[in-house]
């Protein structure tokens, strides 16, 4: 593949739960109320995930809607990067889950853990990776639970986090535009200041870490805001800088939906007005890694995103991490009508991921008695 390969994006899609949760139904949990959770966030609701969600769930149906974007069929996908903060399990892989569930049977996958920053070091890397000609189309998943790492005795964390997924597809093209310019940062020795400190290596589960209740999310919000309303504009406009471009050339910019006063400091510190930045938090809240995908959809769903637009997506998280990339907006690279056949291909795959758990079982059986004595 040639060297001028450009990643572009070219499908999208979200998915978020049916059950909403309101400000007033907060505050019969804990001690708050609507007003307060608004003038301090500018969040009136959130989505919750119900019994039967789950991250791969959510990231599935995600993938699918961004896939029949961009007219491509799932056996074309090369790669699948999952951006989560609540995954499945520790292992295997939130993507490999859906990849099965999708039937990318081409694909490898993997997820990627760099907590509210996720989605764009994922799509960062889905775009180098296209760039350097190693694969030809990426799907990039930011999915999220975070309602089942939330303490609701908690005012200080459980106003702020919603759940959901988005979906961008990237694909390889020689036409110019697509990802242009990227920035990851990280600061470790904040890593702290947003942590659910137990079931890792460190503190592994036990009943006292649960009873200590080190399993949910805990967060220093004055420490985090002021680090997010520092890093937000200085990472939007290096990535600009990297672009060869200038604020007054980006039609929008995309931010991690955290807190609505970060966002409106972000935008005082780009010099810009509100109506060059998308803002949904207030339906959603804090949905981590699929706050940006969410956010796009929407704004292309309201004609605020165009084909040809230079945008911005930046956002903050724990680890410390942050980080910003530049693209101009493509679309899909195709006008061809093409009938995918997507959801009669998902039932396809649900037998075809059953007949291969029932051919390992098989080849266990079949290689244990060759095994023994």
């Amino acid at each position: 593949m040639a060297a001028n390969t450009f990643a572009h994006i070219t499908g999208w899609g979200m998915s978020v739960p049916e059950k909403v949760l309101t400000n007033d139904e907060i505050s019969e949990m804990v001690d708050t109320n609507d007003e307060w959770i608004r003038e301090r966030t500018g969040i009136h609701q959130r989505h919750i995930a119900g019994p039967e969600d789950t991250s791969a769930s959510l990231g599935g149906e995600a993938a699918i809607a961004a896939l029949r974007v961009a007219k491509l069929h799932p056996n074309d996908v090369d790669l699948i990067i999952g951006a989560t903060s609540s995954p499945e399990y520790i292992f295997p892989a939130t993507a490999c889950i859906i990849q099965d569930k999708i039937g990318a049977v081409n694909a490898g996958a993997f997820d990627l853990s760099a907590a509210c920053t996720g989605f764009i070091f994922a799509v960062i890397m889905a775009a180098q990776a296209i760039q350097s000609g190693s694969i030809r189309n990426a799907v990039v998943i930011g999915a999220e639970t975070l309602s089942r790492f939330v303490d609701w005795t908690d005012r200080n964390t459980c106003i702020l986090f919603g759940d959901g997924a988005g979906a961008f597809v990237l694909q390889a093209s020689h036409e110019q535009g697509g990802v242009l310019s990227s920035v990851m940062r990280s600061d470790g020795s904040g890593g702290d200041s947003l942590i659910i400190p137990g079931g890792g290596s460190a503190i592994p589960t036990s009943q006292q870490t649960i009873q200590e209740g080190q399993h949910f999310i805990q967060m220093n919000g004055r420490e985090v805001y002021r680090f997010a309303t520092r890093v937000m504009a200085k990472a939007a406009n290096e990535a600009i800088d990297k672009a060869q471009l200038t604020i007054d050339d980006i039609k929008l910019i995309i931010p991690h939906q955290a807190n609505k006063r970060i966002i409106e400091a972000a935008a005082r510190g780009l010099k810009l007005p509100m109506e060059r930045i998308v803002v949904n938090v207030h339906n959603y809240g804090n949905t981590s890694t699929a706050s940006i995908p969410i956010a796009t959809c929407e704004a292309i769903e309201d004609g605020r995103l165009n084909k040809g637009d230079q945008i911005v997506f930046v956002g903050f998280g724990g680890g410390l991490t942050w980080g910003a990339l530049t693209a101009t907006w493509t679309g899909p690279l195709t006008d061809e009508p093409r009938r995918l056949h997507i959801t009669r291909y998902r039932r396809l795959a649900r037998l075809r991921s059953f007949m291969r758990r029932l051919w390992r079982r098989l080849e266990g059986i079949i290689w244990g008695r060759k095994g023994s004595p």
